[in-house]
């Protein structure tokens, strides 16, 4: 396509192929095109079907600032946006992280919460479908209203929803009324509907806050830049181990003060919290680009973005693998998830209050995971799916050790691990599932889709999980490795069906970050080749 181009016209106005390079740049950039930052770049119409993804008003705005004034650029809204993101994920994992800690609260006293309630084993784990039932329904209609109702708005509506569902947990006196706090909470949400010139409101929760919090990040971030964002969103998030662990251990020790038990303490402070930071995101959480009263216009410019019309992205087979590959692996992972404080208190060698700090280095080996793994995805040509991949072999083997059942100390040790894997599986898929939309900059459907659609392992992973297969599960454990598989032998069928985009965005990747030692970024951008491959097969 190339060799169409009138490479002495682009030359004249400071273009550089890849031709004019270092020999060693030009194997490894072939057919790229250079411009000097903080310059006005080529004449769109010279360029316009000559430049792979060549997009003239995006490029325009890429070409507007030199390197260091991107950088300073790229600070700004990740002070301003990404931390108010990270910490609204955190809130959210809070939750999940209580409702398994609040299950060994006190336990084998009449201040446990399956003794005040009156649950058993089964019944405490109904408690993930009634919450997921909504949560799953409602999640990519929610991510089609934010940019309507803009995030600001969107995201505090959610927390404060959230968090009023969170306090009335603590005031429910049968499993009955447990059941209905966790379906609201899971749905709390506003759906609005036009019809005859008024609005009818449905106050349904915490549907869509995870996707749209995603779906923002695409409005401000390129995706070549959005993988090193999801690292940093993901380690604030996965902070909420440590802090609901410490919470929990808190609460269990002063249950009964101010006649309330351990748990009830548990989810009333988190949910005023809840509260309080959703009036903070009303006021402090960016909407998006054009609006943002701390950009210049020439940021601004930087900031634009082209999303895919919706029938695309169902007719694109992609967004159907990996709403497979997201429901197989938390299927087979979140009922491991679920009962972790659950296995680990039944190990024998500790108090249930100390099971709780036994909570925290699972968390903290995660953490270093997703570090280092991020980190070198992010840097290295290393293909994306071999990330995942390696994961689940991973976590297969330590479910092995779990069906072995060799000693109480090996059981623990493979729950450190395995959860470590769980919770790194999903910031290396992320930018995976991005830069694989059309365009490679994902889509408000699509994003909700695979999220909500993907999130039916919460549901039903832990009913695999029954009472009548404790304490060693061996055969829920098994049924886990058969999905897991299962989630393998998919993941490399997208990798081969996604190959030519996502070998095309590491190249590219790689090419603009040795541009910008030069002062210079590439008028290329990620063609959609797989998808157009698909069309017109």
């Amino acid at each position: 396509m190339t060799a169409d181009l009138d490479e002495k016209g682009l030359k004249g106005q400071g273009v550089t192929t890849s031709t004019d390079l270092a020999p060693h740049d030009s194997e490894a950039n072939e057919n790229l095109h250079y411009v000097r930052r903080g310059e006005d770049h080529v004449d769109p119409l010279a360029s316009q079907g000559s430049i792979n993804g060549y997009d003239p008003e995006l490029m325009n705005g890429r070409t507007l600032l030199t390197v260091e004034e991107e950088k300073k650029l790229l600070r700004k809204i990740d002070w301003r946006l990404m931390t108010l993101c990270s910490l609204i994920f955190m809130f959210k994992n809070l939750d999940g992280n209580n409702t398994s800690n609040a299950r060994i609260m006190n336990k084998g006293t009449d201040q446990n919460i399956m003794t005040q309630l009156g649950l058993s084993s089964n019944d405490y784990s109904l408690v993930t479908v009634v919450y997921y039932i909504p949560y799953i329904v409602l999640e990519a209609p929610s991510n089609l209203l934010l940019k309507r109702f803009s995030p600001s708005k969107w995201q505090s509506r959610i927390m404060i929803g959230w968090g009023v569902f969170l306090m009335c947990n603590a005031a429910v006196k049968n499993k009955g009324g447990f059941y209905a706090t966790r379906f609201l909470l899971g749905a709390v949400r506003i759906t609005t509907f036009e019809q005859f010139g008024s609005f009818l409101t449905f106050p349904q929760a915490e549907a869509g806050q995870f996707p749209g919090v995603i779906l923002q990040m695409t409005y401000w971030y390129r995706p070549d830049e959005l993988s090193i964002r999801l690292l940093y969103f993901y380690i604030c998030g996965n902070f909420s181990g440590i802090f609901s662990s410490l919470l929990a251990y808190g609460f269990d020790t002063v249950s009964g003060a101010g006649g309330l038990s351990g748990w009830q303490w548990l989810f009333l402070v988190e949910g005023i919290a809840t509260v309080i930071f959703g009036v903070v995101i009303w006021f402090l959480l960016p909407d998006f680009p054009e609006t943002a009263k701390w950009l210049t216009d020439r940021e601004k410019k930087e900031l634009n973005f082209n999303f895919r019309e919706i029938i695309d992205s169902i007719r694109d087979i992609r967004l159907w693998l990996f709403t497979a590959i997201w429901a197989t692996f938390t299927v087979g992972t979140e009922g491991v998830k679920f009962y972790q404080a659950t296995v680990i208190s039944n190990l024998g060698f500790t108090t249930i209050a100390a099971a709780q700090i036994l909570n925290i280095p699972i968390t903290v080996a995660g953490l270093l995971l997703i570090g280092g793994t991020g980190i070198m995805a992010d840097r290295t040509n290393i293909p994306r799916p071999l990330y995942p991949l390696t994961f689940l072999v991973g976590i297969m083997a330590c479910y092995g050790v779990f069906v072995a059942y060799p000693s109480d100390g090996a059981i623990y040790a493979v729950t450190l691990i395995a959860n470590a894997i769980h919770d790194s599986w999903f910031p290396i898929m992320w930018p995976w599932r991005v830069q694989t939309t059309a365009r490679a900059t994902g889509s408000a459907f699509s994003i909700g889709f695979v999220n909500s659609y993907g999130q039916i392992g919460g549901a039903i992973g832990p009913q695999i999980f029954r009472s009548e297969y404790a304490p060693h599960y061996t055969l829920p454990f098994s049924v886990a490795i058969g999905l897991i598989g299962l989630c393998t032998i998919l993941t490399l069928i997208t990798w081969w069906i996604t190959r030519e985009t996502e070998s095309e965005t590491r190249r590219l990747k790689m090419a603009k970050l040795a541009a910008a030692k030069r002062g210079e970024t590439i008028l290329e951008d990620v063609v959609d080749r797989d998808l157009k491959h698909a069309r017109n097969s």
